[in-house]
């Protein structure tokens, strides 16, 4: 795969000396940005909330605004679930733990929950 990509980059160098550099910008940014695109519907009312936020904020468009806010929602159902994994964890275990143990498993919880969330 990145064998094809250095040809295809290659290539489109050469083409870009013939046809100007956009050509070679969009080929770019059309390999290494492939999306699929999907549509909804919306209630004027909500678009249009959804606008002025867009025009409030620093995101460049409708479309930048509803990526990030799907991550934040992805971001915040795994920390949600690996809460609820935790929960189930409590009291599990019937060994009694020092001050130090609860430490060191505190740290590697949170090290492993930093993992599940990014």
């Amino acid at each position: 795969m990145a064998f094809a990509l250095l040809a295809f980059n290659c290539l489109m160098k050469r083409i870009c000396l013939i046809a100007g550099q956009s050509l070679y910008i969009s080929c770019i940014y059309f390999v290494y940005m492939a999306t699929e695109l999907i549509t909804f519907k919306m209630e004027q009312d909500f678009l249009s909330e959804v606008d002025e936020t867009v025009k409030l904020s620093n995101y460049q468009n409708r479309t930048e605004f509803i990526r990030s806010a799907l991550r934040e929602k992805i971001n915040e159902l795994k920390l949600k679930q690996a809460i609820i994994s935790l929960g189930k964890l409590k009291g599990a275990s019937k060994v009694k733990t020092t001050d130090k143990e609860r430490i060191k498993a505190r740290e590697k919880v949170f090290a492993e929950l930093d993992k599940l969330i990014k």
